[in-house]
């Protein structure tokens, strides 16, 4: 799976600052109905369900919120930069700025794993998070989250 089948670029948002992990995930979800259609009300329900089954950051500055979506057809995410860190109850307790949301089928198994996958190996790359933070433009973090995996799929 590759994140330029997950991600469409106006799903790439740079945002000053949140003022709580709730808030937060309402963005998201803003973003995921604005982009691909979600019902905002579910979205934001199932992420807090997911968060509160355990915290989805997975350190280093990383948060992976994921949730399934009843009627969604397809697993999309939405990847977010937080140009001020947020308190996420991240495993090594450092804030997080990074995240990258996977909302998925319901029914989705295997392919909400593999995008779980896909994201990861990204996001476990520090050089690629260093690329992240270093750049500000919606356009530019697209480019660095899909070039890896375009040039591997060439």
């Amino acid at each position: 799976m590759n994140l330029f089948d997950l991600l469409k670029p106006e799903a790439v948002r740079v945002m000053h600052t949140a003022s709580s992990k709730k808030r937060l995930l309402c963005s998201i979800a803003e973003i995921g109905q604005s982009v691909y259609g979600i019902d905002q009300l579910k979205s934001v329900e199932a992420l807090n369900e997911r968060e509160n089954l355990g915290p989805t950051s997975v350190g280093n500055g990383v948060a992976l919120p994921h949730a399934r979506i009843q009627d969604l057809d397809r697993v999309c995410g939405v990847f977010v930069l937080l140009e001020k860190p947020l308190e996420f109850r991240a495993v090594d307790h450092l804030p997080v700025d990074l995240f990258f949301t996977l909302f998925a089928p319901e029914h989705a198994g295997v392919e909400h794993l593999k995008a779980l996958a896909a994201v990861s190996r990204t996001l476990r790359e520090p050089s690629i998070c260093a690329k992240l933070r270093a750049n500000h433009d919606a356009a530019t973090l697209y480019t660095i989250l899909t070039e890896s995996q375009r040039t591997q799929a060439a």
